[in-house]
Parts: structure tokens; sequence; C-alpha cells
């Protein structure tokens, strides 16, 4: 018969595990804790099947949504934490939950979450993002897509409505174009601010990544990142100016890319800027 893993709710009740380890939210790490189970529970939903899964979570906190995840049937779970204080409340929660979850204390963009805690097996993430390093996050991840069956993540609104944006929309960018390059990105629902303790000034939305089979048109990813860097950081110009940046002579890399030198950057789909990609590293960019 199946393994039936215990629910959450035989462990200490989880105000109970913050106040005995006196975990007060910490501005400085960007924490924003999300105690209630009924939620935490629908993101792992979120995540879809996790059957045999190893999934990394990122800045746990006390473990609101490592609890629910450890009722999933994913194969063990990894928690990424910088604060001490949550070590010890997950390694509690560990101890109640042998062999499904490992804490590890470090800062998680300096880690590889492609490789942490070590195993096979398919890999995903599934995090309530501190929101100071959500993108820089995000970033290196999506540098590392292979290695990962989905990304389940919680970012303010304002940026999960960039990953999903389409041209001629002011939310369209940078990260717009090197997200949907590599995945299928879709939004789940929003959390309200006063789902979390401390409340953020903002809603939160739980974004759901897929990578695709194959990028969406041939580019390199350092490529993509120039080009897309440059276009954008100039995003009122028109390209011939706003490229002046990454080339001396514009006009000629759009051309060579088939792309209009009067067009701006948000009116480009994903597979033009890979083309302008193309046309940048062909030129020794």
């Amino acid at each position: 018969m199946p393994e039936i893993i215990p629910p959450a709710t035989e462990l200490p009740p989880l105000r109970e595990t913050i106040a005995r380890h006196g975990i007060g939210a910490r501005r400085a790490l960007g924490q924003n804790f999300l105690l209630d189970l009924n939620l935490t529970r629908r993101i792992v939903r979120a995540a879809g099947d996790l059957d045999g899964v190893t999934v990394v979570e990122v800045g746990p906190g006390p473990g609101g949504l490592t609890r629910a995840l450890l009722e999933s049937p994913a194969r063990r779970v990894v928690a990424i934490e910088r604060d001490p204080r949550c070590i010890a409340a997950l390694a509690e929660l560990a101890a109640a939950r042998p062999g499904r979850l490992q804490a590890i204390e470090g800062d998680a963009l300096a880690m590889d979450a492609a490789t942490a805690g070590g195993g096979d097996g398919p890999r995903a993430i599934v995090a309530n993002l501190p929101y100071n390093i959500a993108t820089p996050l995000l970033i290196g991840w999506l540098r590392r897509i292979d290695a990962f069956v989905s990304l389940t993540l919680m970012f303010q609104r304002e940026v999960a409505e960039r990953l999903v944006a389409r041209p001629r929309t002011p939310a369209y960018g940078r990260l717009s174009v090197i997200t949907q390059w590599l995945c299928e990105a879709r939004l789940a629902f929003d959390v309200p601010p006063q789902a979390f303790v401390p409340s953020p000034r903002v809603t939160s939305t739980v974004v759901h990544l897929v990578p695709r089979a194959a990028p969406l048109a041939p580019a390199t990813f350092a490529s993509l990142e120039k080009v897309t860097q440059a276009a954008f950081g100039q995003r009122r110009k028109m390209l011939k100016g706003a490229l002046k940046s990454l080339t001396g002579d514009p006009a000629a890399l759009l051309e060579a890319a088939g792309i209009a030198a009067t067009m701006r950057a948000e009116e480009l789909s994903v597979e033009d800027f890979c083309a302008l990609a193309r046309a940048y590293a062909a030129v020794g960019g």
C-alpha cells in the first residue's frame, strides 16, 4: 500500500513554533511569513503533480509552505534559508518527517538550486520569494531551466504581470521576453496583503512556469539578455537610437535581423528579439 503522509496539522501550531524560536519577520531579509495552511496548500496544488519530485524551497522562514509541501507526494523537500532562527525551526520539522526535509543554511543567490541537497530525479522549485531578491533569483534559475520540471513562485503582483505580459503593453519588458522564450507562464492566483505576517503593502501573485521542450526560437541566453537590456533600457526611443549602447551601427544590426529601425522595444515579439540576438551574436556580440 502507498505510504500515507501525516498531515501538517499533527505538528505543533506554526505560531507556537514562531514564538518558541523568536522568529519575528525581518525587513532586511525580505521576510513576510505566510501562515495560512489553506493558502500554502493552494500554492502546492498550483505546482501540479509533485509525485517523486525533489522540491527546492527558497526562503521557507518558519516552515508554513514547507509543511504543505511535506503533505504532498514530493520525494523530498530541500529548503534554503539564510536566517539561523528559521533553520532551528526547520530542524524540528525535519525530525518530525525523517528523510523528507533537508534544510540548508545559506544565501540562495550564491547556490545552484539545480544541485542543492544532491540527489537525482526530477526537480521543481516552489517558493514564496523574498521580494528584494526575486528577480535575480528567477534569472539565475532560467539560466538552468533544463534542470527543472516546473517553477511555482510567488512575486509581488507587478513583477508577476511582467512575466506573462504581451508586446505593446506597459508591463512587457526584458523579463517578459526571457521568461516566455524558455517557459510557458501563467498566473495562478493572487494572495492579499493581509494573508502575510507582517502584511506587505502590495498584492502578491503565484506564477506557474513550465519549461518549454525547446526555446521558442534559436538564441543564446547571453546575447538575448544583452539585446533586451539595451532595447528596454531606453524603451521610449526607436530601436535605431536605443541600440547605440550595444553597437556602433544599430541600423545594420536591425537590417540583419529583419526589423524596422523605427520600431520600439515593446513592439517586438519574443521571436523578433531572438532574431536580433542571433544577428548580434553573428557580429561578435
